[in-house]
């Protein structure tokens, strides 16, 4: 079944007591807060470098229009992808140890130009010592990969072969069907 959401009557949907509300910081109570954008948040919070640092993160990997207090459950999946891949910058800031990323789809829905962010901080992870595999139909994030696997375009018995794997160039160069048309025309 689908979530439902049910308006809580004692708040009004603001989720805290009015002697919570009654609490201010700039004008501004916690819902107040919680409806703010993350692009609003980051201009709001600029006297507290270490929240900035986590806000600038979020807008970095592209969810800067997310509300900061939108429930998880409406989050995309590409959504969710790259608010832990925000969350593991932020935890690569204190630690130093490496973690292998496996992305399914992160660019479903992004706007070009957010796919542009999202291949700059695929590529802070990977120089910060990790490594990614990002499995991906967007031609713009394959053009910038390392390596790639053409798992071929057809799905169920027709998938699952391997019909190239290179560079995206390398790739583009062997005039297949299909991605090495594609890639062709972009490299």
């Amino acid at each position: 079944m689908e979530d439902v959401w049910v308006p809580c009557q004692t708040c009004d949907e603001k989720r805290f007591k009015p002697v919570v509300l009654n609490v201010r910081y700039r004008g501004k109570n916690i819902d107040d807060v919680l409806k703010l954008t993350i692009d609003e948040a980051y201009e709001f919070y600029k006297g507290i470098p270490s929240l900035r640092t986590k806000l600038s993160l979020l807008i970095e990997v592209g969810l800067g229009y997310l509300q900061l207090g939108q429930p998880g459950f409406s989050l995309s999946g590409g959504e969710s992808q790259r608010l832990k891949i925000a969350r593991e910058l932020t935890q690569t800031l204190t630690k130093g140890a490496s973690t292998l990323f496996i992305l399914d789809e992160p660019t479903t829905g992004l706007h070009f130009n957010e796919v542009v962010r999202l291949i700059h901080v695929l590529r802070r992870l990977i120089s910060s010592g990790h490594s990614v595999i990002v499995i991906e139909h967007n031609l713009q994030l394959i053009c910038a990969a390392d390596y790639m696997i053409d798992l071929g375009p057809d799905g169920g018995q027709g998938g699952g072969k391997i019909v190239a794997y290179g560079t995206p160039k390398s790739v583009a160069q062997q005039k297949l069907l299909h991605t090495s048309k594609y890639l062709s025309e972009l490299l």
